[in-house]
């Protein structure tokens, strides 16, 4: 039985310099682990990636491998026709049998003639097309710029036909830009800036501080599974679970009520640095938005940038709540972090948090507190449970 064939199309990397090769490859490899365990061949030409399937491989498995990949802009499956105009002709005619086109509406052909020397124009062979769903579809109408319905022919090495065409995540393919450390809660927007940077070629491992009893399994299992949505897009990731219950109660009890939020922020940063650190990571990853909460203001940022000598990355900071809403929609999270299980910087949010800290006066308030051994304790005693790429949840040897 003949392999599937899926052409995929390339978008910014395509306008990479001298380094292109290395994105390209690294794309090729991240469809590839996707696909396994089923055996696949991707071929590069310019500007598409073709990729050879083992035919076993379910249709479901490969597209959720392509619309999950950053790197991806577009893609469909795609038919060979040898490089007559009859065999192109028959080929177009089975593929538009089996395709979602509407017998109503609009249409338009779509030709790329990379072969120069193929004795038919594009116009001809557009012509050529157009007439064949014509005879299929008599109902349908031409509409050059904002067609219901598109039959693209790619006239390369050999012909390559196909409908349907999909929509990619674009950006550029994870790990093609260092690793970054993700602060992740159970809220909306912390696993949508890790997404966010993963587009832009981070690789990314993701921490959690767990404060058990105050919040409950339910809210452990919550970010497990935000984990596990969005370690596809994330080609994999580790979560980190970190155990502070201890910590967080020492701050409650030792240090300044209204600056309760932004002492757990500072030693959530100091734990987070030890464990990027050991983890090789070049930056830490937050879900911070400016303003959308006491901690999130110019200032509190500022404090905290001040207790890390790591790269913080806000991704989200100029967006407002509602984009950051329909993002998580796109990314398959948002139904996940509405449950109503809170996290720990809710659970001891003060009721009159600090909204302007002065940065040194925090800063040696945090240093009277002397938690170098809670942190540390926290940092060995962390459980880590790794995701691979399609999002199931592996047990590391």
């Amino acid at each position: 039985m003949d392999r599937k064939l899926y052409l995929v199309k390339e978008g910014e990397i395509s306008l990479k310099g001298g380094n292109r090769g290395l994105f390209e490859k690294k794309l090729r490899n991240n469809i590839k682990h996707k696909l396994r365990p089923f055996s696949s061949t991707l071929e590069k030409q310019k500007g598409r990636i073709f990729a050879y399937i083992d035919p076993e491989c379910p249709d479901e498995k490969i597209e959720r491998a392509l619309s999950t990949t950053f790197g991806v802009t577009g893609y469909a499956k795609a038919y060979i026709a040898e490089k007559d105009i009859d065999s192109i002709l028959n080929v177009a005619k089975s593929v538009l049998e089996h395709s979602d086109f509407r017998k109503k509406g609009t249409f338009r052909i779509h030709v790329v003639r990379e072969d120069k020397k193929f004795p038919l124009t594009s116009k001809e062979l557009a012509i050529k097309l157009a007439e064949v769903v014509h005879a299929l579809f008599p109902l349908l109408t031409v509409d050059l710029d904002n067609a219901e319905n598109v039959l693209y022919l790619e006239v390369r090495k050999e012909c390559y036909l196909y409908s349907s065409q999909k929509k990619g995540c674009g950006g550029l393919p994870a790990g093609t830009a260092g690793k970054g450390m993700l602060l992740l809660s159970g809220g909306i927007d912390s696993p949508v800036a890790g997404t966010l940077m993963a587009k832009r070629g981070v690789s990314i491992d993701s921490i959690y501080f767990h404060a058990y009893p105050y919040t409950s399994d339910m809210a452990l299992e919550k970010v497990k599974t935000l984990a596990s949505l969005i370690a596809p897009y994330l080609q994999g990731t580790k979560l980190h679970i970190v155990s502070f219950t201890k910590g967080q109660e020492y701050i409650r009890d030792h240090g300044r009520e209204e600056e309760a939020t932004i002492m757990f922020r500072a030693a959530m940063m100091r734990i987070a640095s030890e464990i990027a650190r050991e983890s090789e990571a070049s930056a830490l990853i937050t879900g911070e938005a400016l303003s959308q909460v006491a901690s999130q203001t110019l200032d509190a940022m500022a404090f905290t940038d001040s207790m890390t000598d790591f790269l913080i990355l806000r991704p989200l900071v100029g967006m407002d709540k509602e984009e950051i809403i329909n993002l998580a929609k796109r990314y398959g999270t948002y139904e996940t972090s509405i449950l109503p299980y809170e996290d720990s910087c809710v659970v001891f949010a003060p009721k009159h948090p600090v909204t302007r800290p002065d940065k040194r006066a925090s800063k040696e308030h945090f240093d009277t507190l002397h938690l170098e051994n809670l942190i540390n304790e926290a940092v060995e005693n962390r459980e880590i449970i790794s995701f691979d790429a399609e999002g199931k949840r592996r047990d590391d040897s």
